[in-house]
């Protein structure tokens, strides 16, 4: 079930579907071109699968997702696939959804490697310093959360490669619009290697390069959540 480009790709100097993006006291920037470069970009796609309208179709080695519209058509976006990203495989269903979601490092995350996520061990609130970025879709089995996530980032940088954490990312824009489509109790599909190769096949497969683990400063990062908290402020106040 391959898919096959439909779309026109506007020009990468204009930033089209990728402009800034202002929420409340939140701007998020526009992407840089250079990130943009095809297949990075959302667009619409012929979909030869066989899953139903409203599925969510993650391929983590062909760095895509595509959320089937209706028979015959998808719309695909660009990912970055982390390590717990290409762990999962099989079906999932969107068990929570949240916008400007907090992050707090999981117990696991911190004996595993202290060094990294220990600073961040009390959480980072919602907003443009929180790597899951604008938007986060929760994948549940039953009723058990996966731990899986699909979500925005802080980083466009990784999109379309591999990175040594994190799940399934996407472009912010690309975040929110994905998010508008879907609700809870939507169905997730998420390809394996096999698979990948299969459908999009080896090339693609394999397309992005492994990133090397970005080490951020946990001052910057608090300092940006307290200048984030500042603007919220004045926002609500009217200023």
């Amino acid at each position: 079930m391959p898919s096959e480009d439909v779309g026109n790709f506007q020009d990468l100097e204009d930033a089209g579907d990728y402009g800034e993006v202002q929420e409340g006291h939140i701007v998020i920037p526009r992407v840089d071109p250079q990130y943009l470069q095809e297949p990075n970009r959302r667009t619409s796609v012929a979909y030869n699968g066989y899953e139903t309208p409203g599925t969510i179709v993650v391929d983590p080695y062909a760095k895509f997702l595509y959320y089937v519209e209706a028979p015959g058509a998808a719309i695909r976006y660009p990912i970055a696939a982390g390590r717990e990203g290409r762990g999962f495989q099989g079906e999932a269903t969107v068990g929570r959804m949240a916008e400007w979601p907090g992050w707090t490092p999981t117990a696991n995350m911190i004996r595993s490697e202290p060094e990294v996520y220990g600073p961040f061990a009390k959480g980072i609130p919602g907003g443009k310093a929180n790597p899951l970025g604008a938007r986060a879709i929760y994948l549940y089995r039953g009723n058990r959360d996966t731990y899986y996530r699909i979500h925005g980032t802080n980083d466009p940088a990784t999109i379309g490669n591999s990175g040594s954490a994190g799940c399934i990312r996407l472009f912010n824009q690309d975040a929110i619009d994905l998010y508008n489509r879907v609700s809870v109790g939507s169905k997730v599909v998420v390809r394996t290697y096999e698979e990948s190769v299969a459908i999009e096949g080896y090339e693609m497969a394999n397309r992005g390069q492994e990133m090397a683990p970005r080490h951020v400063d946990p001052a910057e990062v608090y300092a940006a959540v307290a200048e984030d908290q500042r603007r919220k402020a004045e926002y609500e106040a009217g200023f």
